[in-house]
């Protein structure tokens, strides 16, 4: 969600402000702002509302925001509509400054404390009260790391911040619970963001903060301490992060290259985890196979399409005689469990802050639940410094808001765990055999579907007046109706809904007409002939289909139907498959709606509130 960059060096830091502030749009935000100590030690600040180009504008020739320290933030609105006096930073007189990513549980409690000592709110945030109790702590004579630490100790809820102070020109504070906060360090000075990509210009020696470190960074020198002041050592990391891999290059869009990059991420994802004709089991750590051995059942947790994911593997798992229970992270801790015993919580995350998940991974620990495997996408975050056991998807930087590699190496990830955990079920080295060479062909397979996108893009046309559609799965392929749903819903605001397609005649079927396109994907499976049945319904009812098919299954265009024809594809790679021609109606659908495909409204990357 928001994102923090913030900068102590030799040289003006607003360029580097700026650039971390592009570099973290693709979390989603609705206004943006700068502070600064300038060459004058006085604190400057310049905010806006909507995209960072007004941010721009709005410096261009001012002088004034010239400094070697400062602070800059991109705001999600939670508390307060997206308005300038509502964005960060926040400040508390004219000479402190701060912003924040996360919520304030006890706000309320604070701004009714901190306005009976005197303080007048300028804003609707729960982050103002943040700034406000620094500076009250200052005033009793601290320093402005003290005056954080002090603060910090009166904070309920999840939270990044990072503190500049005019009378401490060359410092800047920051400290983490609950939200990803990263440490750059480099020759010049010392740098904060939310994440590694924000700062990968002007260093790639980063620290990992961890829930309860402050970070104190003056005089060339990085220090990291607790609340008491104790100095902690952290490691330092060398990020292999590339700028090419954060930079559009050819392509319009971050979502257009991130379906593109789908058969390179899953090539990544599967290298060296497996070898002729077997799943190297050591990939999942150290001890993965001792875990492994006393699972009898497996708990999914995820939010969003990682959540579709889950769902796909719950049929997968199953197949191979494995247990298995799939929940949204939300729900998941809203209520009580009987837990199996010798279950295994597998979470899923692209970002690996998810701040559902990673409550519900914490909520699970404490039921009993066995143990813990992470498929994540950041080897720095949270939820894999957390879990037990950890599988990376090795996707690269994924930008675009609507999630498209991250979820089909999350897929080929979760293919890899039913092969290792199936092992000790229903799973022979035979069909391991057939699996592991079905997912070596797989980027092959998803080149030849990407050759499809001039169809799809023309198709796409067809939905430029449209208002509502309805996608149809059946068995596996269900949760890849969702996800298509979900994706033509976040990027082009087309409302859309997925079912099983054996669910038609339970209602769905009074919304189908000529002006609701109905989508459907028919691989050539035991289900194929019951998916027929069910598009010859909604063709009785003078609805319109499209139908991506596996060119097996002997589907050709009719009135009212057209079949898009889909190369022959393994059962167990199917769903992975089918995603990528959803992924690309999506975005031509998007394209033609002239919608923000890369930054949807009201959508965030990385949701690390609740």
């Amino acid at each position: 969600m928001c994102g923090i960059v913030g900068a102590v060096a030799r040289d003006n830091v607003l360029p580097v402000l700026l650039n971390g502030l592009r570099r973290l749009e693709y979390r989603g935000y609705d206004s943006a702002g700068i502070a600064v100590v300038n060459r004058d030690r006085h604190l400057a600040r310049t905010r806006s509302v909507g995209k960072i180009i007004a941010l721009e504008k709005a410096l261009s020739g001012n002088e004034a925001m010239i400094g070697n320290t400062g602070i800059a933030h991109t705001r999600w609105a939670t508390h307060g509509p997206p308005t300038e006096v509502n964005a960060h930073p926040h400040m508390s007189g004219a000479r402190l400054a701060l912003v924040c990513n996360g919520i304030i549980e006890n706000h309320e409690a604070l701004r009714a404390a901190q306005q009976a000592a005197g303080f007048m709110f300028k804003s609707q945030t729960d982050t103002e009260v943040v700034v406000n109790e620094i500076f009250s702590n200052m005033q009793k004579g601290l320093d402005l790391l003290a005056a954080v630490q002090s603060t910090l100790q009166v904070l309920e809820g999840a939270y990044a911040i990072g503190v500049v102070c005019a009378d401490e020109p060359d410092r800047l504070v920051g400290a983490r619970k609950g939200s990803p906060l990263v440490v750059g360090i480099a020759e010049d000075g010392g740098y904060i963001a939310s994440d590694m990509s924000a700062l990968i210009s002007v260093t790639r020696d980063f620290v990992v903060l961890e829930d309860g470190d402050i970070v104190d960074i003056q005089d060339g020198q990085v220090r990291i301490v607790d609340h008491s002041g104790n100095r902690l050592e952290r490691a330092v990391r060398t990020s292999n992060l590339s700028t090419d891999a954060i930079e559009l290059g050819e392509f319009r869009h971050y979502m257009l290259k991130e379906i593109h990059e789908q058969s390179t991420a899953i090539a990544n994802t599967l290298e060296g985890r497996i070898t002729g004709t077997r799943l190297l089991e050591e990939c999942f750590g150290t001890g993965a196979g001792t875990v492994f051995d006393r699972v009898r059942a497996v708990q999914i947790i995820a939010c969003g399409t990682s959540y579709h994911a889950g769902l796909v593997a719950r049929y997968w798992f199953e197949e191979a005689g494995v247990p298995c229970q799939v929940e949204i992270a939300s729900e998941f801790r809203s209520r009580a469990h009987a837990v199996p015993d010798h279950c295994l919580v597998v979470t899923l995350s692209q970002s690996g802050e998810t701040i559902d998940t990673l409550s519900a991974l914490t909520y699970a620990r404490g039921l009993g639940y066995d143990s813990s495997l992470a498929i994540c996408n950041v080897p720095e975050s949270s939820l894999v410094r957390e879990s037990d056991l950890v599988l990376m998807t090795h996707a690269g930087p994924e930008i675009g808001v609507a999630s498209t590699k991250a979820f089909t190496t999350q897929l080929a990830a979760l293919r890899l765990l039913v092969i290792a955990i199936g092992r000790r079920f229903n799973l022979d080295a035979e069909t391991e055999a057939l699996l592991i060479n079905e997912l070596r062909e797989l980027p092959a397979r998803i080149e030849e579907i990407i050759r499809l996108e001039p169809v799809i893009e023309e198709i796409a046309g067809q939905f430029a007046d449209k208002h509502h559609a309805l996608f149809l799965g059946r068995g596996a392929h269900y949760p890849i109706a969702l996800e298509g749903a979900l994706k033509l819903k976040e990027i082009s605001y087309i409302h859309a809904e997925a079912y099983p397609a054996g669910e038609l005649k339970h209602g769905p079927l009074a919304l189908v007409d000529a002006d609701m396109p109905v989508i459907s994907v028919a691989p050539n499976d035991r289900l194929l002939d019951k998916l027929k049945s069910n598009i010859e319904e909604v063709r009785a009812r003078g609805g319109k289909l499209i139908v991506f098919a596996d060119d097996h299954a002997r589907m050709v265009d009719q009135e009212n139907l057209q079949v898009i024809n889909i190369a022959r594809v393994d059962s167990s790679i199917a769903p992975i498959v089918f995603t990528i021609p959803l992924q690309l109606l999506a975005y031509h659908v998007a394209l033609i709606r002239g919608t923000d495909v890369d930054k949807p409204r009201n959508l965030a990357k990385s949701v690390t509130v609740e």
